[in-house]
């Protein structure tokens, strides 16, 4: 069993359990997904670049992403309606915690004058969403092998009703918020 979600169903869910006065374990809000995209803008021009991220967010996620297409034409950017322009994958269970752990433990620490993450990227639902820079902050990704430093999203969805509760269960499972 992973790491995170032992100590998650040792320690969290009974922390949280005391701090929300939930009446039942059930209530305790948990991760449910996360979902990691890369937008490449410029792969309207030159599709290898869409293949590099597509090769980098496999390597990253240990999942092959799906290539997202674009929803409508936006004359100003040469974009038309149904082109490729980035990648995304969704990360459950086991892979999921997976990602988290090296996502917190690993890369994060990795991230150049780091001094923690906001806590005000929280949607009003319990979902926290960071940006990242660069990709070269995950160990698996070998530095001389980058084409170009592109920067992701990642989006955790928890089942938290609040974002003070999603915040709590962040907070729990390590994630480094600035003090």
């Amino acid at each position: 069993m992973n790491r995170v979600k032992s100590y998650y169903d040792e320690t969290v869910k009974a922390a949280l359990v005391k701090k929300f006065k939930y009446t039942s374990i059930m209530q305790a809000p948990r991760l449910m997904k996360i979902v990691v995209n890369i937008g490449v803008g410029e792969a309207i021009n030159n599709s290898k670049l869409l293949d590099a991220a597509v090769e980098d967010l496999t390597v990253i996620t240990g999942q092959k992403p799906i290539i997202t297409k674009a929803k409508k034409s936006i004359a100003a950017f040469k974009l038309r309606e149904g082109v490729a322009i980035g990648c995304k994958v969704t990360l459950r269970g086991e892979r999921m915690y997976d990602f988290y752990d090296k996502l917190v433990s690993a890369a994060l620490p990795r991230v150049r004058d780091f001094r923690g993450l906001s806590k005000d990227s929280f949607d009003g639902h319990g979902n926290y969403t960071i940006g990242i820079k660069e990709q070269l902050i995950f160990p698996e990704i070998n530095y001389d092998k980058v084409l170009k430093i592109r920067g992701m999203d990642i989006v955790i969805v928890t089942n938290a009703k609040t974002d003070e509760e999603g915040r709590e269960l962040l907070k729990q499972l390590g994630m480094p918020f600035k003090k």
